[in-house]
């Protein structure tokens, strides 16, 4: 009984809400903007354990074993470097990132899917080139007619991104909650002290 609580309680998205910690790369930028780099306190805690990370910021909150007591970390940071990717995968997400989250055609947020800009059954292929995030509205305006026929313009220029373009747009997208020691290692609208 207590093994099946321990796996749901690691797989439950839920436990990342409660303290988790900023995972820094070794030169104390985040491994990820968005989604956010976190990881569970007790990932956290293990990878301090196993002298993986070293621990920026903590808590007030302390984990007890028999033996040990530790405060649950904030803020860690990677002992080795994790070379960023050079290549961006191709999914809805980046894809969605890369067009901030916004219909290509209207400019809406909200209700999005994507479409082939050359429709498929017109040749157009699947790729960064020929797809972008639109709101349902206009994805069925467009239909399978090209983008002439349809009456709709790009808001944009399409392409694939850089790995550094779409980290640099998922910072303008921070997440609802950001930890008071995790400011100092973010750029999102922190004020500077004179």
């Amino acid at each position: 009984m207590a093994e099946n609580f321990r796996i749901d309680l690691v797989r439950d998205p839920e436990v990342l809400k409660q303290k988790p910690a900023l995972v820094l790369n070794a030169d104390y930028r985040p491994l990820s903007y968005y989604p956010l780099s976190l990881w569970s306190w007790q990932d956290a805690v293990k990878a301090a354990w196993l002298d993986r990370v070293q621990v920026l910021a903590e808590y007030d909150d302390i984990v007890r074993s028999p033996t040990t007591e530790i405060r649950i970390p904030s803020v860690v940071v990677l002992r080795d470097y994790v070379k960023p990717q050079n290549t961006v995968a191709f999914t809805r997400f980046n894809l969605f990132l890369r067009d901030e989250f916004s219909c290509q055609y209207c400019g809406n947020f909200g209700d999005l899917t994507f479409d082939h800009v050359v429709p498929r059954v017109r040749g157009g292929i699947t790729s960064w080139e020929n797809v972008v995030a639109a709101c349902s509205k206009c994805n069925l305006k467009k239909g399978s007619r090209s983008l002439k026929l349809s009456g709709l313009q790009l808001r944009k220029p399409i392409r694939q991104p850089q790995s550094e373009e779409l980290r640099n747009i998922g910072r303008k997208f921070p997440p609802n909650h950001l930890h008071k020691s995790w400011v100092d290692f973010l750029y999102w609208d922190a004020e500077l002290q004179a």
